[in-house]
């Protein structure tokens, strides 16, 4: 009979080896996709320029409204550590949660259903590789890394935003931004990038990934890459923890266990930079913006 605990080491080797392989190959692409990009290479972008922003800007109450019902059972949502469990390097708390509806070609269902409104919404966006909603707690913290990719853009759309929204930035590169209600927000996330909640209030945004538009033959390049990425042991990890939460989260109140957080790989996606935390630095930033 198996051993349980050799079969979990076992596949904890493959999922770290999978990332640090992902991760020499990524890094040797970013230069010649940004290169290849039809959109340049600045740290965040005109959100105009690409009009299906505008569609989801044109829906946001309805969007919101879909996520208030979610809301409801905020507590019960995954934080995105336990689901993503390269998150881990850089947030270990219960103050930023998750609530996936794709995830590279993953379709959660349930979630789906429960906001069918904002699945059709962002299953129109081209290229749209994930989507959920990201709810950080007031007073959270995200220290500075980069993604993984440059293959892929980072896109929010602002739907619960602090009444004292100068107090909740982020910085991407060497440029601050605050969320706007009903308003997009686009920055290329392999740019080291930092986040703080300083409020007594939550942020929720909707978060998509969305492919970066390229040059042929790049463009190609890029959709086998994203493919590759999708098929890996590190995202079908993801898409495993998502049903394990999923599963529990849809039972009666009275069968359900509490979901908890799963040992996590010691190798990494998530690339942490310099955090330089929310001390005085970052405090005199907030303040700075009002």
């Amino acid at each position: 009979m198996p051993n349980p605990v050799h079969s979990v080491s076992v596949w904890q080797r493959l999922l770290d080896l999978t990332i640090l392989v992902g991760e020499w190959i990524l890094d040797r692409l970013d230069g010649v996709v940004a290169r290849a990009s039809l959109v340049g290479d600045p740290a965040l972008f005109d959100p105009a320029e690409f009009g299906w922003t505008r569609a989801l800007e044109a829906e946001w109450a309805t969007i919101r409204r879909e996520l208030d019902t979610v809301l409801e059972r905020r507590d019960a949502l995954p934080n995105f550590q336990d689901i993503s469990t390269d998150q881990a390097t850089i947030t270990d708390d219960d103050r930023w949660k998750t609530y996936f509806l794709y995830g590279f070609g993953f379709r959660a269902e349930s979630n789906c259903n429960q906001c069918p409104d904002t699945a059709r919404l962002v299953a129109a966006v081209p290229g749209m590789q994930t989507a959920m909603f990201s709810i950080l707690a007031p007073g959270k913290y995200i220290p500075d890394h980069c993604g993984p990719y440059k293959g892929v853009l980072r896109y929010h759309l602002a739907l619960k935003v602090p009444r004292d929204a100068a107090r909740c930035w982020i910085r991407v590169g060497n440029v601050e931004a605050t969320w706007t209600e009903g308003e997009s927000l686009m920055f290329d996330d392999t740019y080291e990038h930092e986040v703080w909640n300083d409020t007594d209030e939550e942020r929720v945004v909707l978060f998509l990934d969305v492919i970066r538009p390229l040059r042929f033959p790049m463009d190609v390049v890029n959709r086998v890459v994203l493919r590759a990425i999708a098929a890996s042991p590190f995202v079908r990890d993801a898409r495993r923890r998502h049903r394990a939460w999923e599963l529990n989260f849809n039972r009666p109140a009275f069968a359900r266990p509490p979901f908890n957080q799963q040992p996590v790989p010691s190798a990494r996606l998530v690339r942490p930079a310099i955090a330089h935390g929310p001390g005085p630095d970052a405090a005199s930033r907030s303040s700075s913006a009002e």
